[in-house]
């Protein structure tokens, strides 16, 4: 593996576009760090990635990257997305959103990119709250938690993002936390040379909004959070659901071959 100085001078504009806009501890640094770390791996040239993102804190990132980039409109990142692939196939297309972005108004552009099997590599960072604009409840923000917008509570139950891509068709389906990098770090690269529309949940932290309503005081409270509630794919499989209740799954969900909406 690369040094991370070398890997930061070569992909980052870091002269252009900086100081980032993200909170200190926030995940979206370790998530764009990784990201980074699986092209370079993977071995895909500067010209050949485009990085397509929405509106929100994590959908900053493409901004602060040295790829093709565009920074498009709130929810409408798979929309762009899928007209650069349909009209430059060669590219390597990825879009960045967050759970607000891809979930709420986003959510029909998600399962419909899902359903024609796009070949998109799309992240998609929940932090389970709407950390720019205010702390307000997203739709994988838990049932019963506290925000700004639901004082007194979430009322509505959380989606699963992942049960809702694998139900609507996607090649391959997957979940990481900020915590595990390595596993996130490989999650990554086998998204990237998925043929097919391939998702990764990454399960982040906001540590603005998000922790005061979790009743964790620091970045490293939120990180060991994610680290004691998550249980890899293989263990889970072998337990009920009672037992998995509030547990965050990691590893590969789906893997399958379908053919692309390119290929029909």
């Amino acid at each position: 593996m690369k040094e991370t100085a070398e890997l930061v001078h070569k992909y980052l504009r870091s002269t252009k576009k900086f100081p980032h806009i993200w909170c200190a501890g926030c995940g979206n640094g370790i998530f764009m760090q990784a990201l980074i770390r699986a092209i370079d791996r993977v071995g895909y040239s500067k010209d050949e990635v485009v990085l397509v993102s929405g509106i929100g804190c994590s959908s900053r990132l493409p901004v602060y990257v040295d790829f093709n980039t565009v920074h498009t409109t709130h929810g409408r990142a798979l929309t762009f997305a899928t007209g650069i692939k349909l009209a430059k196939p060669r590219l390597k297309v990825i879009t960045i959103m967050g759970d607000g972005d891809a979930i709420a108004i986003g959510g029909n552009h998600l399962i419909h990119a899902a359903r024609r099997n796009v070949e998109i590599a799309s992240f998609i960072i929940n932090n389970q709250i709407y950390g720019m604009t205010g702390g307000q409840c997203s739709p994988t923000t838990p049932l019963g938690v506290k925000t700004t917008s639901c004082p007194y509570g979430n009322l509505e139950p959380n989606f699963d993002i992942c049960r809702v891509v694998e139900a609507a068709g996607a090649a391959f389906v997957a979940r990481s936390t900020v915590y595990h990098t390595r596993l996130l770090d490989r999650l990554i690269g086998k998204a990237l040379k998925k043929k097919g529309f391939a998702m990764v949940e990454v399960v982040s932290q906001c540590v603005t909004y998000g922790g005061r309503y979790l009743g964790l005081d620091s970045p490293a409270e939120m990180m060991k959070w994610q680290k004691d509630n998550s249980i890899p794919v293989e263990k889970a499989r072998e337990l009920g659901e009672a037992e998995l209740e509030g547990k965050i799954v990691t590893g590969v969900l789906v893997d399958r071959e379908r053919p692309t909406y390119h290929e029909e």
